[in-house]
C-alpha cells in the first residue's frame, strides 16, 4: 500500500521541480527580425548642396568722392561697361580740361619747331654759308690787290675781318639749325614736354573716368550699398555683383560614398525651392581631401542647361546614381555593429537565440550597406540595438 503512495509523491515533485525550471529561465524577447533576401540594388548617393555663382564681384571706388548717381537696383540685370555709381566730376572735369589745354600747347610748340623754326634756321644756315663763300672771295681779292699796291693794308684787314664775322655767324646758325632739328636741343625739349603733357592729361582724364564705375561683366546686381550723397573711399564696398557664367553645384557627401562616385557621371538635381523642375549635373570635381570635422567630400556639378528661376546660393538636392549590385544581401546600415577595434559584425537569429555572426561590409548606399561576406539568403537578422549576444529572442507580432 506504501508504493504506489510513494510513487504518487515522487511523480508529483518531478511535475513541481520542472514547473519551477521552466518559470525560472528567461522569457525570450520581442525583437524585430529582417529576412536576407538576395536582390539587384541600384546604388545612388541622395545629398544636398548649392549653387556656386560663376563670380561675386564686390565693385568699390578708387578715388574719394560724393555718389551723384546710383542708377541701378538690387536684382537689376546688367552689360559689362555699364555704369552702376557715378561720382561728382566737375573739379576733376576742370583739371581734365586744364590738362588737355597744356597739351595742345605742347603739340602746338612741336609743331612750331618742325614747321617753322627748324625752316628758319635752315634758311639762316644757307645765308651764312653764302655769306661765308663771298667774305672767302672778298678776302682773296684784297690780298691780291694788296701784292699789285692798288689797295692799302687797312683794307685787307677789314676783309680779314668781315671774313671771321662770316665764320663766326655760320658756327651759329650751325648750331642753332641742329638744335631745331630732330635731334636737336630744342626739338627733343619740345617733345618732352608733349609727352609730359600728354601723361598728365592721361592722368587727368583716368582720375575723371573714375568718378564712373562701371560693370566689369555682364551679371546681376546682389546688393547696393550706397546712396546719392555719400561719401565713398577707396576700399569701400558699393555694390555686389554675380556675374554671368557657367552654372556650378557644390556638395557636400559623407566619405562612405565614395566608392559610388565618378567623375563625368550624371546625376538629376533640383532646387528645394522648385522640386518639380529636375534638371541633369555632371560631377566635375571630386575633393582629394576629406573634412576631418564632418568626415565628407566636396563634389562640383557641372550644370549645362541650368532652369531660368536657379539663383546663386540657392539650396539643391541631387541624386546621383551609382553601380547596380548584383543578388546583393542588404542591411539597414544600423544594423550592422562595431566598436572601434572590432571587425562589424551583426546578431543572427539561430533557433530562438540572438547569436553574434562577423560580416564583411560593402558598399553602403542610401542608409542600407550591402553584406559580401558572413551571411546567406533567409538568414534572420536582428535590428534591434539594445539586443545583447546570447539573449533568448522571439519574432515580434
Amino acid at each position: 500500500m506504501n508504493k504506489p503512495r510513494t510513487a504518487i509523491a515522487l511523480a508529483a515533485v518531478a511535475v513541481i521541480a520542472a514547473v519551477v525550471l521552466f518559470n525560472a529561465r528567461p522569457k525570450p524577447v520581442a525583437v524585430d527580425l529582417l529576412e536576407l533576401a538576395a536582390t539587384d540594388v541600384q546604388t545612388s548617393v541622395v545629398a544636398s548642396g548649392r549653387v556656386l555663382p560663376p563670380a561675386k564681384v564686390e565693385v568699390g571706388a578708387t578715388i574719394t568722392g560724393r555718389v551723384e548717381r546710383v542708377p541701378v537696383r538690387e536684382g537689376a540685370r546688367v552689360k559689362a561697361g555699364e555704369v552702376l555709381v557715378e561720382l561728382e566730376r566737375a573739379e576733376l572735369a576742370a583739371a581734365a580740361a586744364q590738362a588737355r589745354a597744356a597739351a595742345a600747347r605742347a603739340r602746338a610748340r612741336v609743331a612750331s619747331v618742325r614747321t617753322l623754326a627748324l625752316p628758319t634756321a635752315q634758311a639762316g644756315l644757307q645765308q651764312a654759308e653764302a655769306n661765308l663763300r663771298l667774305a672767302e672771295q672778298e678776302e682773296r681779292r684784297n690780298r691780291e690787290l694788296l701784292a699789285k699796291g692798288f689797295i692799302s693794308q687797312a683794307r685787307l684787314d677789314e676783309a680779314v675781318r668781315q671774313l671771321e664775322v662770316s665764320r663766326s655767324v655760320l658756327a651759329s646758325a650751325r648750331a642753332n639749325a641742329g638744335a631745331q632739328a630732330a635731334e636737336g636741343a630744342e626739338a627733343q625739349q619740345a617733345q618732352s614736354q608733349l609727352a609730359e603733357a600728354e601723361a598728365a592729361l592721361a592722368t587727368a582724364e583716368a582720375r575723371l573716368a573714375q568718378t564712373r564705375i562701371r560693370a566689369p561683366g555682364d551679371g546681376v546686381v546682389l546688393e547696393r550699398l550706397i546712396e546719392p550723397g555719400d561719401i565713398v573711399q577707396p576700399g569701400r564696398r558699393l555694390i555686389s555683383l554675380a556675374l554671368d557664367g557657367a552654372v556650378r553645384l557644390v556638395v557636400q557627401v559623407d566619405e562612405k560614398n565614395l566608392p559610388l562616385i565618378r567623375q563625368g557621371a550624371v546625376a538629376v538635381a533640383a532646387a528645394d525651392a522648385f522640386p518639380n523642375e529636375r534638371f541633369e549635373a555632371v560631377v566635375s570635381y571630386i575633393s582629394a581631401g576629406v573634412d576631418p570635422a564632418r568626415g565628407s567630400v566636396e563634389l562640383r556639378f557641372d550644370v549645362a542647361k541650368p532652369p531660368p528661376a536657379l539663383r546663386a546660393d540657392m539650396t539643391v538636392s541631387i541624386d546621383l546614381p551609382g553601380p547596380l549590385l548584383k543578388q546583393a544581401l542588404m542591411l539597414p546600415a544600423d544594423a550592422v555593429r562595431q566598436l572601434q577595434t572590432d571587425a562589424p559584425w551583426v546578431l543572427v537569429d539561430r533557433e530562438g537565440k540572438a547569436v553574434r555572426t562577423a560580416v564583411k561590409a560593402g558598399l553602403q548606399t542610401q542608409g542600407r550597406v550591402a553584406i559580401a561576406e558572413g551571411l546567406k539568403a533567409r538568414d534572420r537578422v536582428v535590428l534591434n540595438r539594445e539586443v545583447e549576444d546570447g539573449t533568448r529572442i522571439r519574432a515580434r507580432r
